[in-house]
């Protein structure tokens, strides 16, 4: 009986080292997913100044052109 109780008691405690990796790999992945909007958020700015300050060239030089008609 002590046996299998013993074995019991070796199951529960892989069982609560995985859940304990689990959880730690959930956060870290929670974490880098974080990190990874961030950078996004922060490329998305950049293209869209990037863009604006295009737009604004490609206007300029549209009335350049009209003006040279």
């Amino acid at each position: 009986m002590s046996d299998i109780r013993e074995q019991i008691f070796q199951e529960l405690s892989k069982l609560e080292d995985a859940a304990a990796r689990l959880r730690a790999t959930a956060v870290n992945a929670g974490k880098q997913t974080d990190l990874e909007v961030a950078i996004l958020t922060q490329q998305v700015r950049n293209l869209r100044a990037k863009n604006a300050r295009a737009t604004e060239l490609i206007d300029q030089s549209v009335d350049l052109l009209r003006k040279l008609n």
